[in-house]
């Protein structure tokens, strides 16, 4: 027995985990308020595998699914309180071999306030309202070709 690889990401109201086991057979998985259990036999080799997880915060357990697809067990585990920001999967700090962050599927929310996209969005209209090309100032005639500086003057040939 040995644990399945697996990768997670935070989401708002709740937390994913993918448990990546391909043609997986007699899948269980158990929500508890605290912690998560996943395990199953590989369908190739009939190796069995289990996962015990001590979450970080609490879940609201009967709100936990799971889906299994010919890849992998995903599992969608709603959070107890909404809106906190889960800094990792576990209860301990501790790094453990199988479980990693899933970058592909990472968004930090907690950056998407409504204040900073309203911000945004003040600050746009303010740039929008600066002008265009026709408010430039009128640069004295920096176009004519007539009009000559000291530093203007012919450059003598390279020989």
């Amino acid at each position: 027995m040995q644990p399945a690889t697996a990768k997670w990401y935070d989401r708002r109201d709740s937390v994913i985990i993918e448990f990546c086991v391909a043609d997986s057979k007699d899948v269980k998985v158990n929500f508890d308020k605290t912690k998560c259990g996943f395990s199953c036999l590989r369908g190739t080799d009939d190796v069995k595998h289990e996962n015990e997880i001590d979450l970080f915060e609490a879940i609201n357990e009967n709100e936990c699914k799971h889906k299994r697809t010919d890849r992998s067990v995903l599992c969608y585990l709603q959070k107890a309180q909404p809106g906190k920001a889960w800094p990792r999967l576990t209860k301990e700090k501790a790094k453990l071999s199988w479980l990693s962050v899933d970058f592909n599927n990472w968004k930090d929310w907690e950056d998407d306030s409504d204040e900073e996209i309203g911000n945004f969005d003040q600050f746009s209209d303010m740039m929008n309202n600066m002008g265009g090309e026709d408010d430039l100032p009128d640069l004295d005639g920096a176009d004519d070709d007539e009009s000559a500086d000291s530093d203007d003057e012919k450059m003598p040939d390279l020989e």
